[in-house]
């Protein structure tokens, strides 16, 4: 049994759960955090609402899911908390002329954080402290119902392919520092994943699609390839299967970066976001293994 009381309850049929009655400012017991982290192992994604964080609180309610990565570089340098290199400014203000953190206000596309990465990131949270008006909310989708929304034909010939992630944009579309515009996806950089992996635990399949743009499965020809990527993407990518999190000042949502993506809707400009973001390595022993 946990050591504090909260009570979950699912908010999708196929992930997310808001996890209710459990005030993460205040320090959490052992049996605590094994019970969310099994939770967020069932359920992929985890919601807490009314929250009330500082710095130092996402820091160390992340840890406990594992050890943190520092901030990203992104399109506008290293953008951390004062004081937190571990949390990532996310956000569309500028001040004094300089943006304080990354992605702006547009559509980020459905993407898993950092794939182009031989071990991507096991988890995130992302903490929101300034919401627009409208738009911004935050979608995400799990991969063992997208690999099993796929036919049974489409199934076989994605059988032991391997798809290259690209690592010269991000989920933006803006370039990332030391990199040129991709011209060729079949020589561009990036790291080679299966395409379809497997829960270390319990054998379930799931996709490795990471982000489509720029996008790659070698073997193939660039046309045969996006012909193909684009077949996988409409039979995986369906709004019946996805569930979006419309936020709220002190929402902390936590991902499994590794069997789930996310998109962001675009917002107006003129309205402020701010989102604090933390991003939890992946434990060596929980690295993806490539379905059998």
């Amino acid at each position: 049994m946990p050591d504090a009381d909260f009570a979950i309850h699912p908010v999708s049929p196929t992930l997310g759960a808001e996890i209710r009655g459990l005030a993460l400012s205040r320090p959490l017991g052992p049996a605590t955090v094994s019970a969310l982290a099994q939770a967020l192992d069932r359920h992929l994604v985890l919601v807490f609402r009314d929250q009330a964080l500082s710095d130092a609180d996402l820091v160390r309610v992340s840890r406990h899911f594992g050890p943190l990565d520092k901030a990203p570089i992104t399109e506008n340098g290293r953008l951390h908390a004062p004081g937190y290199e571990e949390v990532y400014v996310i956000s569309n203000i500028t001040e004094n002329g300089r943006p304080i953190g990354a992605l702006g206000a547009g559509e980020s596309v459905w993407h898993a954080d950092m794939t182009y990465l031989e071990t991507p990131p096991y988890a995130s949270g992302l903490y929101a402290l300034e919401i627009p008006a409208e738009g911004g909310d935050t979608g995400f989708l799990s991969m063992f119902a997208a690999y099993d929304a796929l036919p049974d034909a489409l199934k076989r010939r994605v059988e032991g392919l391997s798809i290259k992630h690209d690592s010269t944009t991000n989920s933006g579309g803006c370039l990332r520092q030391g990199f040129a515009p991709p011209t060729d996806v079949a020589t561009s950089p990036g790291t080679v994943h299966p395409l379809v992996i497997a829960h270390p635990t319990t054998g379930a399949r799931a996709l490795l699609l990471g982000r489509r743009p720029h996008a790659h499965i070698p073997g193939l020809s660039v046309a045969e390839s996006e012909a193909l990527l684009d077949e996988i993407w409409e039979a995986a990518v369906r709004p019946e299967l996805a569930w979006h999190h419309r936020w709220r000042v002190g929402d902390l949502v936590m991902w499994d970066n590794r069997w789930t993506m996310h998109r962001r809707d675009p917002f107006p400009n003129g309205q402020r976001r701010l989102m604090h973001r933390t991003q939890i390595a992946m434990p060596v022993a929980r690295r993806l293994t490539g379905a059998a």
